[in-house]
């Protein structure tokens, strides 16, 4: 294995890579040498509003170095989950890691409709204890990690955000959870938590008035999750801050300086929880 392509010899599933954030990871990836499962419901057959689709970040991931695989799958039905891991497996033989990236959004609070409601916790929350499952025989065999992509929205409010902070709040009980429940098996699992501004296509379109120059580009956050995947497997069961992890850390160099405004309620979070960093 060389300095230059880390993960030449791993496999790593990402949800939600179609666009944003999982698309940079598996670009990123592909450019460090791994085959990656590139997961979410929009393909070239089937497009959505946004732009992007699991073909043309697979297309890419190969473009870059890595092996790209396309594996079309609604995160909210079990069924395709079960079906997509057959698939990964099928296809490369081992899983080395899983990167719960895949997430869904719908206006409203209190009054949000029950159907949407469902919707979120199914994608947001759902689908990664599921992903989990049925990965983690996989995982144990490699000795390998996951990651849970989170958010600011998680520990604060921000309307019309309530059902999408809820489910990640959720995903991050799950993290720690997860994390003590499969140390057993030599799996660490850590939540990465966006909380600053990102440029992914959802949240642009999601905040047309906003000034996007001051934005962090989307392969900010892939480097932030690429070196979360190279730590040793003691570094597990924590909820890191985005912006926390670049100040202590000296990556995301872009986003260093900025100032997390849910810093003190993550670094509460974690001491009460013997998780995570105080």
């Amino acid at each position: 294995m060389s300095q230059e392509q880390p993960f030449a010899d791993q496999v790593v599933i990402v949800t939600g890579a179609s666009r944003g954030v999982g698309r940079a990871l598996a670009i990123r990836l592909g450019e460090l040498g791994a085959s990656v499962a590139c997961v979410a419901r929009a393909t070239n057959e089937a497009r959505f509003k946004l732009p992007g689709t699991v073909d043309e970040t697979a297309a890419s991931v190969d473009e870059a170095g890595g092996h790209g695989l396309a594996v079309p799958c609604d995160l909210s039905r079990p069924d395709q989950i079960e079906a997509m891991v057959e698939t990964v497996v099928s296809h490369f033989g081992r899983i080395d890691a899983l990167v719960n990236n895949a997430a869904v959004s719908f206006d409203g609070d209190m009054d949000i409709e029950l159907k949407r409601y469902e919707l979120t916790f199914a994608i947001n929350t759902t689908a990664p204890l599921l992903t989990t499952r049925l990965c983690r025989p996989y995982l144990a065999e490699a000795k390998g990690r996951i990651i849970n992509v989170s958010s600011a929205a998680g520990l604060a409010f921000f309307s019309p955000m309530m059902a999408y902070g809820m489910s990640k709040a959720a995903l991050e009980h799950l993290t720690v959870s997860s994390a003590a429940i499969l140390a057993e098996d030599g799996i660490a699992v850590n939540c990465f938590r966006i909380d600053t501004a990102v440029a992914s296509e959802g949240f642009v379109m999601n905040a047309p008035g906003a000034d996007h120059s001051t934005w962090a580009d989307t392969s900010v956050a892939a480097e932030g999750m690429v070196w979360m995947l190279q730590q040793p497997h003691s570094c597990t069961g924590r909820l890191e801050s985005m912006v926390g992890m670049a100040q202590r850390e000296g990556i995301m160099a872009e986003i260093a300086d900025r100032d997390s405004s849910n810093a003190p309620l993550a670094n509460r979070w974690s001491i009460d929880h013997g998780r995570g960093l105080a």
